[in-house]
């Protein structure tokens, strides 16, 4: 809260200082209109006719009526007996009975060309019982300062008589005379001290209208029964600044504040009214970012929670951007000029952050095809590793060996991902090398047996499972297993595959053989050959299933797979795993 109200006075001391920089060189400019020329020769600011209507009111309002008289069109003989007086009531009736927008009166040299005559400039009128009397000015010839505006003279003819119809304040009457004729910075002491009572008052009514917005919204959770989610509070404190700063507009027209002094007072509120807005703005921006991105991660879209984090900055960014222009707009900045120097900075800077850019740019397609999700364990190029972080500019991994890679997400975007934990089953496919002295029978009872325990086994997708006798070669007899493991977890699979590798085992030890040896073996001793037991026994399984036409090749039947499905549990029943999911 403290940052914010400093964050205030400071923008509002820019107002100020910007306002009183803008003197009597005519440095002030409206929206949208062209800069006076650089090259002045008029030391009162009286090229334009926005610098002669500000620096008359300066002038005036410092007490300096001597100054002031140099901006009325009047002899040179007269001005320095009657000028002072004159621009005293001139600025009287300015502060009382003007009516017009002194940001609409033209800062160029020639004018306002839409009022048709030129050389002339009606900048508003003065408002009377019997009529309004527009307010001219005039562009004349000055031999010493060359085209400049003053006050015309017809106009200044009739402030005398407008000066005697002007009322004072009916509240000035009823207060104490000191504060009404003590004046500091060109105000009675009594508005500046009625603008400060004003204030708590302000504050009350904006709160008022805060509590009054809330109560659709309390009675709407009341129904649903839904809790308050705080939000509301976060958006009343720019909502406060907003209808307060409104508030105090309204009851500061009451008071009567001089012209000039009203000219700075409402670009003051104007900025307020601005910084409640876009306060607003960025608060409802982030509670609704915050909702979507807690939504996107129920539902399991992290990457699209994390595009959430990027679209609330890059949103709350924009709108900062959009109020400091909005702001220099109001304190009287030239857009023009501005605007201009941000796009040819904003070029600049893309040249330079070329880089940058195309790393931002990668991160934000890789967030939004959720491509891959912090945790997931994936192959990049030649490395492999669990993603450990996306940012925006690039992709941090957890390799195997425990190092941490970092890779651009420009070069991301680009590259070939293997995502291993989007895997909805994991391929087994060990390749067996048997004896070469394996009779045709024993591998038979291999191929059979194993063929059977994968469709047997609770864990392995029977409809793909496969095992064939692939090829011989000079030291073994090729067998191939194709099937999938019916999990996604690593770690799983390897405990299912060390139980398949293990019942593989036991089948090829039943059958009499055993596994090839990869290298070539020399024995001095007598070889006791194969086992003979063991091949009798297969060899009488083969010829029984020739016997009763059931021999499983080249595949068995539909009705055997179908009633061998599941017929081996996982995990076996004398596991302790099993001991532990039973109880």
């Amino acid at each position: 809260m403290i940052k914010k109200l400093t964050l205030i006075a400071f923008v509002l001391a820019l107002c100020q200082t910007g306002l009183a920089a803008q003197s009597v060189s005519g440095l002030l400019k409206g929206p949208g209109q062209t800069a006076a020329s650089p090259a002045q020769t008029d030391s009162l600011g009286r090229e334009t006719p926005s610098g002669t209507v500000l620096g008359f009111l300066q002038a005036a309002q410092s007490g300096n009526y001597q100054v002031a008289a140099e901006y009325l069109q009047i002899s040179a003989v007269r001005r320095p007996s009657q000028g002072p007086e004159l621009a005293a009531k001139l600025k009287e009736l300015m502060d009382r009975a003007f009516v017009g927008s002194l940001r609409r009166i033209s800062a160029s040299p020639e004018g306002n060309a839409d009022d048709g005559i030129p050389d002339q400039q009606t900048i508003g009128v003065f408002s009377d019982a019997d009529g309004d009397v527009p307010v001219v000015l005039v562009r004349v010839s000055d031999p010493t300062a060359g085209k400049i505006w003053l006050f015309s003279s017809a106009t200044l003819s009739k402030v005398p008589e407008l000066y005697d119809t002007v009322e004072a304040h009916q509240v000035e009457t009823k207060l104490p005379p000191a504060l009404v004729k003590e004046i500091f910075l060109g105000m009675p002491l009594w508005q500046w001290l009625a603008l400060l009572l004003a204030i708590p008052l302000a504050i009350a009514a904006g709160w008022a209208v805060v509590l009054f917005l809330a109560i659709p919204r309390r009675l709407y959770l009341r129904l649903k029964k839904r809790p308050d989610l705080q939000s509301y509070r976060r958006v009343s404190m720019p909502l406060l600044l907003f209808f307060s700063a409104i508030a105090h507009r309204l009851i500061a027209g009451r008071f009567g504040l001089p012209l000039l002094t009203r000219f700075y007072y409402n670009r003051a509120i104007a900025v307020l009214v601005s910084i409640g807005f876009f306060w607003f703005l960025l608060r409802v921006a982030g509670v609704t970012m915050q909702r979507l991105r807690t939504h996107a991660i129920g539902m399991g879209r992290r990457g699209t929670g994390t595009l959430m984090v990027l679209g609330e900055r890059l949103l709350s960014a924009l709108v900062v951007v959009v109020a400091v222009l909005v702001i220099l707009g109001i304190v009287g900045f030239n857009l023009t000029t501005v605007l201009a120097g941000l796009g040819i900075g904003g070029i600049a800077v893309a040249f330079a952050a070329q880089k940058t850019l195309e790393n931002l740019f990668g991160g934000i397609s890789v967030l939004a095809d959720e491509v891959i999700r912090v945790g997931d364990y994936c192959r990049f190029g030649d490395r492999i590793g669990t993603v450990e972080d996306i940012s925006l500019r690039s992709t941090r991994v957890r390799t195997d060996a425990r190092t941490e890679l970092s890779i651009p997400n420009g070069a991301l975007a680009t590259m070939s991902i293997e995502n291993y934990t989007r895997r909805d089953k994991i391929l087994f496919n060990p390749a067996l090398a048997i004896r070469t002295d394996t009779t045709g029978d024993q591998l038979r009872y291999v191929l059979a047996e194993i063929r059977r325990m994968l469709f047997q086994h609770a864990k392995v997708e029977s409809s793909s499972a496969t095992i064939r006798f692939t090829s011989f070669d000079s030291s073994a007899l090729r067998l191939e297993i194709v099937s999938y493991v019916l999990t996604r977890d690593a770690n799983e699979f390897n405990e299912i595959r060390e139980d398949l590798l293990l019942r593989i085992m036991k089948i090829v030890e039943d059958a009499g053989t055993n596994f090839a040896l990869p290298s070539q073996t020399l024995y001095l001793t007598r070889d006791s050959g194969l086992d003979r037991e063991g091949t009798a026994g297969a060899e009488k399984q083969v010829q029984a299933w020739r016997d009763q036409h059931e021999l499983p090749f080249p595949d068995f039947t539909p009705a055997e797979k179908a009633a061998f499905r599941g017929t081996i549990p996982y995990p076996p029943p004398e596991s302790s795993i099993t001991k532990k999911r039973e109880s």
